[in-house]
């Protein structure tokens, strides 16, 4: 599982795909989540904009991401 850093309260969901390279633009990313794609938490999230936190767990394509605080 790897890690990714945030430094603020949140950061939004389609661009946790974007800076880990799951998906080539934010374009795509959006579309991943729209069609039920990725995982949060275990669960489906369609919501672009989701709001991610420090400890969540982000899945896309059999990769995990766990957001941790820096």
């Amino acid at each position: 599982m790897k890690t990714l850093s945030i430094t603020g309260p949140y950061i939004e969901l389609y661009k946790i795909l974007k800076l880990e390279n799951l998906a080539a633009s934010g374009g795509e990313a959006k579309y991943l989540i729209g069609e039920g794609m990725v995982l949060v938490n275990g669960q489906v999230e369609t919501r672009k904009r989701r709001k991610t936190v420090a400890g969540d767990i982000v899945e896309y394509n059999g990769e995990q991401i766990m957001l941790i605080m820096c």
